[in-house]
């Protein structure tokens, strides 16, 4: 998708940078392919986001979401966010998995708040990161209670049918297996809040080794149970 421009050029190139990042670690050289920017500008902008932790550095030496971002976003507490902590963590204790919470934005879904599996082997998706409504167990979820007529784009190009989706909406929760990243499985369930309306998905993810090629009817009842918590914790908020 591509960015807005504000008229700014200095501000557009150094948004394009960190919504690149978001999406996963980039180099040098992959910054300037997904952004289009000439090497220097994309590595000088680079820089200057990172002396202001907006961009840091993994083991690698690629760019990565700096700190500051978390900061900015925790900064104004967002009430859905707040209303998730608990919930997020019962769930990452009572699965042994990474939880997630995702809201939809475009054709895109954000990972708005995680609680991270603390040892072993962990699918981290930090706080920030924007992820297609393509693939995944919470792509399905958020496109199952979404509006039809503005899935139209993404369904296209999904990895699931209308067909699945109903699915979803029928059993109340929805499973992936190697469906958004190979040896990853997942399962997501849908937050709706004090109206009913649908507000999130909340999702556990962890490789297949330990979530098995059918997690879903394990591991949903605690989904479904923490998603209700959140919907309770939205109304008392």
């Amino acid at each position: 998708m591509g960015q807005p421009s504000s008229g700014i050029g200095v501000v557009d190139k150094s948004v394009a940078i960190l919504a690149a990042v978001a999406e996963e670690p980039r180099t040098l050289a992959d910054l300037v392919t997904s952004t289009s920017l000439p090497r220097a500008t994309a590595h000088r902008l680079a820089v200057a986001l990172e002396v202001h932790r907006l961009l840091a550095r993994d083991a690698d030496g690629r760019f990565v979401l700096g700190a500051r971002v978390g900061e900015l976003a925790t900064a104004v507490p967002d009430p859905l966010v707040v209303a998730a902590a608990a919930a997020l963590a019962r769930v990452r204790d009572e699965c042994g998995e990474s939880a997630q919470l995702y809201r939809r934005d475009g054709a895109e879904r954000v990972c708005v708040a995680a609680a991270e599996r603390s040892h072993g082997l962990r699918t981290t998706v930090p706080v920030g990161s924007r992820l297609p409504l393509t693939a995944g167990s919470g792509a399905q979820v958020i496109c199952a209670w979404s509006d039809p007529a503005t899935l139209a784009d993404v369904l296209e190009h999904a990895e699931f049918t209308d067909r699945a989706l109903a699915e979803v909406r029928r059993r109340g929760w929805a499973q992936t297996v190697g469906q958004r990243e190979a040896g990853v499985a997942s399962v997501s369930a849908p937050v709706h809040g004090p109206d009913g309306g649908f507000v999130a998905a909340i999702s556990i993810s962890g490789p297949i080794e330990r979530l098995g090629r059918s997690p879903g009817p394990r591991f949903a009842p605690v989904l479904v149970a923490g998603a209700r918590r959140i919907t309770a914790a939205l109304a008392a908020g």
